[in-house]
């Protein structure tokens, strides 16, 4: 019971949240996303307060009731400076890719205020805590922890900006939402048996599917080597003043390399880190592979964008609910 009314009053205070704080790829604290409350050494300090009031007032010392006035206007003080200290500040973040899971995310915060900020600190939920001494109109970094990822698309959700400046009194702070999302590639582990993964049980793992020279595809240019053919050069680049070049063509060595989930893979996260170790072997020594993922394929290719491409879609396989046990 107790559990279910923590997850009510949490639901309920992220609703509260969307409507006053909604999300937005930047935004300006104000005073409608600024909450202050006493730190515990501001509640410490306002006992003291009382404590020293109760004791004026008692002895009819004045002396003490005036200290005890002045510490009670230092602390109001401090309200106000906490205030203008987050007031003005502006953050956004940027969004980026090619994270592996099993390590951590940093989400790059960008933050300027109109006025010098001091001590502000950042972190998302259950996340360790970063922070930068100050803050001005130009633009500053702050790199911010997720850690613990999983494959997938990863929303490390709210983002906490506090600060206790100036004497630690009191704790403002705003719980934002940047909309950031990050899709994070399945984690490389090494498998021992590749050769499962090829597409011909003759080819050859070393060499198959692997770019050599050739007169297919056109690769690039290169500097012209006395006795090479003239039909090769490229005379529009040496009309353009670039020199002598000659052109290269490639083409694939033996049957493309084809990556496969088996369909009665016991662990399937397992298997698509196995997947994602060998698109990024495969990838490294410009073979050409394609992708035979639940009955979808990608066909054979090579190169960067087609890394990309093959990791996308093992981050984005959905993910299988552990069987349910009988009950006995």
């Amino acid at each position: 019971m107790q559990n279910r009314g923590k997850q009510k009053l949490q639901q309920g205070w992220l609703k509260w949240l969307s409507r006053r704080l909604p999300a937005s790829k930047q935004i300006t604290l104000s005073h409608k996303s600024i909450f202050i409350l006493p730190s515990g050494f501001g509640i410490a300090w306002l006992v003291l307060v009382v404590l020293l009031f109760l004791l004026g007032t008692n002895y009819q010392n004045n002396l003490i009731m005036g200290l005890s006035f002045l510490l009670l206007s230092v602390f109001n003080t401090c309200i106000i400076y906490s205030y203008k200290n987050l007031a003005g500040l502006t953050l956004s973040s940027r969004q980026q890719s090619g994270h592996f899971a099993g390590s951590p995310i940093y989400y790059p915060i960008q933050l300027s205020s109109k006025r010098q900020a001091f001590e502000i600190q950042c972190q998302f939920k259950d996340q360790p805590l970063h922070s930068i001494k100050s803050v001005n109109n130009q633009q500053s970094q702050l790199l911010v922890t997720v850690d613990k990822v999983r494959r997938g698309i990863n929303r490390p959700g709210r983002l906490k900006v506090e600060s206790r400046y100036p004497l630690g009194l009191c704790r403002a702070w705003s719980n934002i939402d940047l909309d950031l999302s990050q899709l994070v590639f399945a984690e490389p582990i090494v498998d021992s048996n590749p050769v499962s993964f090829i597409s011909k049980p003759g080819d050859e793992q070393e060499h198959s599917g692997k770019y050599v020279s050739g007169v297919d595809e056109f690769k690039g240019l290169k500097e012209y080597q006395t006795g090479e053919p003239l039909k090769q050069v490229a005379w529009k680049q040496w009309a353009q003043g670039r020199g002598m070049l000659t052109k290269e063509f490639e083409q694939p060595q033996g049957a493309p390399m084809w990556l496969a989930l088996e369909d009665n893979a016991d662990d399937i996260e397992l298997a698509l880190s196995h997947l994602a170790w060998h698109t990024e072997q495969l990838s490294q020594n410009n073979q050409v592979f394609g992708l035979t993922l639940s009955g979808q394929s990608i066909p054979p290719a090579h190169g960067e964008k087609h890394r990309l491409h093959v990791q996308t879609q093992l981050a984005l396989f959905p993910r299988r609910s552990p069987a349910r046990r009988p009950r006995k």
